[in-house]
């Protein structure tokens, strides 16, 4: 059974004149994260080939690992979500003359970076390239260090129990009913810190379900082919939604590994599942090859070409998370292919033919999108960023220039569908479609506006969803082409 918070052993005396040292664990207990998984995406993100050394590094040992990915990470330790109710104690336990130890199984580097950002610790005891301060050889230097029973112990895992076994008192951080039935039975405890687990909605908000959305565009190739009451073509067009939902997800939260460091300084993004801290990496990692896997049982039920071009579509993103999103313009054709390909992939999905028309159209229409979108970073960062400060590949400076090209590529978008029945005449009705086009005009121009004046904060597509005028017309091109179909 968990103890209370507030739990104290009846033999400890009390903590507020203790000449006993406070041990305190960092991955998992101050710290709301694992250092090692941070230096690796940190260090993916920065030197993505240098990946291919990290099997050598673990065999050379996990201190080596963890030396050498703690060199190429050069990780903000201000940013990192720490633990604010054990950081509030043992602020407490400093203010009363305690002496605190951070003692880690993480690189020094980033252990040291933490105890002089959190600057309540009287020293560090951390892995250093060859000992990797874990387990029994933690015990072992702090039984060195200060004798057996003479120090407590704050940490958070089965790993801790010989270090609790020669400890005066544990403290445990967020632990399971058996883990604390462990750690009673080898020392007294004296606190139990317990934490919120993820909710559901922080599952649902990591995996970006209301990006969901956008995946209904392999509808669109049987809605020009007046093939959307067709139930087989329909079925396979919404399986194959599916899929995208699941492999786009799974994206989102590498996305988000590799982006942990960028995110915790955004004014927007630090509130992240993962950047906040709310959702541990360990859980992004189950999750993220459980989406794909998912995504890919699913893919095989279709023609076999569409297996293919969804793979097309998760390595063209995960170019775009890696480098292409750092390189100015690059990155908004990136993010339009990605959305031109889900409608190529509707169309493999139920075999039809789409029209190449329709595919430069929507790729003139996501280009602006993508613009936008970075458009309304800019204008939304520029207060606190100032006038001359950067947002990846683009300058605020730059917002003028980004504004023209995306507007100019919504309104050539919104020509070529213009144009379309025009060329192909036998295929639509002038009319339904050319009052399509007036409305994704005025939605266009909306957006922008939107834009301009600071409302639009995240993507524009989440924005359009809950924005009232989007929704409307949104509503009635939908009316507008169920009826013609």
């Amino acid at each position: 059974m968990d103890l209370p918070s507030d739990t104290r052993s009846p033999k400890n005396p009390g903590l507020a004149t203790d000449s006993v040292p406070l041990v305190v664990d960092l991955d998992g207990t101050l710290l709301r994260s694992d250092a090692l998984l941070e230096s690796l995406f940190a260090a993916a993100r920065a030197h993505p080939l240098a990946m291919l050394g990290v099997p050598l590094w673990l065999v050379q040992g996990r201190a080596q690992l963890k030396r050498k990915l703690a060199k190429l990470s050069h990780i903000d330790a201000t940013t990192l979500p720490l633990d604010a109710d054990l950081l509030d104690y043992l602020r407490e336990q400093k203010r009363q003359g305690r002496r605190l130890i951070l003692a880690s199984g993480a690189d020094a580097l980033i252990a040291e970076a933490v105890a002089q950002h959190c600057g309540i610790f009287d020293s560090v005891m951390a892995s250093d390239g060859v000992i990797n301060l874990t387990a029994a050889r933690k015990r072992d230097r702090l039984v060195a260090e200060f004798g057996e029973r003479g120090y407590d112990y704050v940490g958070n895992s089965a790993q801790d129990l010989p270090i609790w076994a020669a400890a005066r008192y544990g403290l445990l951080v967020d632990p399971s009913t058996a883990l604390t039935a462990a750690a009673q039975s080898v020392t007294p405890i004296e606190r139990v810190f317990p934490r919120n687990h993820p909710y559901f909605a922080t599952y649902v908000s990591a995996v970006r379900v209301q990006h969901w959305l956008k995946n209904l565009l392999l509808l669109v190739p049987i809605l020009f082919a007046h093939s959307l009451y067709n139930p087989s073509m329909l079925a396979n067009a919404l399986i194959g939604a599916l899929c995208f939902c699941l492999a786009a997800s799974g994206v989102y939260l590498l996305n988000d590994l590799l982006d942990l460091g960028a995110d915790r300084v955004h004014p927007h993004k630090k509130q992240r599942a993962l950047a906040s801290g709310q959702l541990p990496i360990q859980h992004a990692l189950v999750l993220l090859p459980g989406l794909w896997l998912g995504a890919v049982l699913l893919a095989v039920r279709l023609p076999g070409p569409f297996l293919g071009t969804l793979g097309l579509y998760v390595v063209l993103m995960l170019a775009y998370s890696m480098r292409l999103k750092d390189i100015a313009i690059i990155d908004a054709l990136v993010l339009a292919m990605g959305y031109s390909l889900r409608i190529l992939a509707g169309a493999v999905a139920v075999g039809i033919a789409v029209s190449p028309w329709l595919l430069v159209c929507s790729s003139a229409m996501f280009f602006g999108l993508a613009l936008l979108k970075r458009y309304a970073e800019l204008v939304a960062l520029r207060p606190g960023l100032g006038a001359d400060s950067r947002v990846r590949a683009y300058s605020t400076a730059d917002s003028a220039i980004v504004a023209a090209l995306g507007g100019a590529a919504g309104c050539i978008a919104v020509a070529l569908l213009a144009l379309y029945p025009i060329i192909e005449p036998s295929k639509h009705d002038r009319w339904p479609l050319w009052l399509v086009c007036g409305f994704i005009l005025f939605w266009v121009g909306h957006m922008w506006l939107m834009a301009h004046r600071g409302a639009i904060r995240d993507d524009p597509v989440a924005f359009a969803v809950r924005d009232p005028v989007s929704r409307l017309f949104g509503l009635l091109t939908v009316i507008i082409l169920l009826v013609t179909t």
